[in-house]
């Protein structure tokens, strides 16, 4: 209990709700962390290892995040204990839906992350009878196949052009390193590609392939199509899986796993521009070094917030007979992205400070003012 009063501030969370189900097993958590700008809204995580701790931590970044982009709706995370790949995963997430029908979807909207796909949004969505319940469904239900049009990816690839040219980095023959060749990371390297970058280097959990004239992203692609996180192997000539975080590089992408550039390697990078595409990849330590080394630093909830740009298209038009235009989307999310990547690196400038402080402090400013005026402060 201690524990979860340590993760209590100024700004939440609002509600910790930890729910089970003896009959199948099943135990999650639902992070409410704040909704003065609006309902919670944040991916739903199936893992193994997961934690709470872990999911307030995202449910912050939510917060953040949705005020960083000017959208409204609050932060918000939710976490299933257990592994995606399990044959009880359907009955595991119908427990969980049930549990949480006082939450969803009056204060919380499921979404999609690790470990989850659209097939389980139908799910929540046929547990739960109503649209609002979830985001990313199958385009047959109405929805929005984030994975498969790769927004969020493509998000942080107009992230990276935009704060490449503040820079004075000429894309056009970047070279670019991706640590995880994911859903995001592959629709990153795609894009990055067409804007004339060079992806040098690209990795999953199984390896990682260089070569300095250029991976052929497309082979890649369609290799991870047929073996998943193996098509490293399938490639060709492989290393470690954290080699791709030390290549000689211009431009790295970390869009795998939280945690994974701290200090001593934020002092030898080689890479001129960082785009977060994971949540949470660096640490303070490691910002601080980058920023006195100059390196340039699109923190993860504005370089990855394509995804919960479209959710929110989505979440608008959720009662509309007619389906969503990804072209409506894509435009959106480029217009958007291009444009906060820039503002928070400006700002960083002015302010002598890094660009996660700079951004954190934008968006503290919203969500101060919206808890200001819904009277949630104490009087002066």
């Amino acid at each position: 209990m201690n524990d979860t009063f340590d993760l209590m501030d100024e700004w939440g969370p609002e509600k910790v709700l930890c729910v089970s189900d003896r009959r199948t097993g099943m135990k999650g958590v639902l992070v409410i962390d704040n909704t003065a700008r609006g309902v919670g809204k944040g991916g739903t995580r199936m893992s193994p290892t997961l934690q709470v701790g872990e999911v307030a931590r995202l449910a912050r970044a939510m917060t953040w995040k949705w005020a960083a982009v000017d959208l409204f709706h609050g932060g918000a995370k939710a976490g299933i204990l257990g592994d995606p790949g399990s044959p009880d995963k359907e009955g595991i997430l119908r427990a969980f839906a049930r549990a949480l029908a006082n939450e969803v979807p009056a204060e919380y909207a499921f979404g999609l992350d690790m470990g989850l796909t659209e097939r389980d949004a139908a799910i929540f969505l046929d547990e739960l009878g109503d649209r609002g319940a979830a985001v990313g469904l199958p385009r047959a239900l109405g929805g929005l196949p984030y994975d498969q049009l790769g927004v969020t990816g493509y998000g942080v690839a107009e992230a990276a052009d935009a704060a490449a040219a503040l820079a004075g980095l000429p894309m056009r023959g970047a070279r670019v390193a991706v640590q995880g060749f994911g859903a995001v990371g592959q629709a990153a390297a795609e894009r990055l590609v067409e804007l004339g970058a060079v992806v040098v280097a690209a990795a999953t959990a199984r390896g990682t392939v260089t070569d300095p004239e250029g991976v052929d992203v497309a082979r890649l692609a369609a290799l991870r199509t047929e073996f998943g996180e193996d098509c490293v192997v399938h490639y060709g000539s492989h290393g470690s899986p954290g080699e791709v975080l030390t290549v000689d590089t211009d431009i790295l992408v970390p869009a795998a796993l939280q945690d994974v550039i701290g200090e001593e390697l934020a002092g030898t990078t080689s890479a001129k521009l960082i785009v977060e595409g994971a949540n949470l990849p660096t640490d303070d330590a490691a910002r601080k070094v980058l920023h006195e080394r100059g390196v340039a630093v699109v923190p993860d909830f504005i370089a990855n917030a394509g995804g919960i740009i479209a959710a929110a298209h989505s979440m608008d038009a959720r009662y509309s007979p007619f389906p969503v235009d990804p072209s409506d989307v894509f435009t959106m999310i480029s217009s958007k992205m291009r444009a906060n990547a820039v503002t928070v690196l400006e700002e960083a400038a002015r302010r002598g400070t890094t660009s996660h402080v700079a951004a954190r402090e934008l968006a503290q400013d919203r969500v101060r003012t919206a808890m200001r005026l819904r009277g949630q402060l104490p009087r002066p």
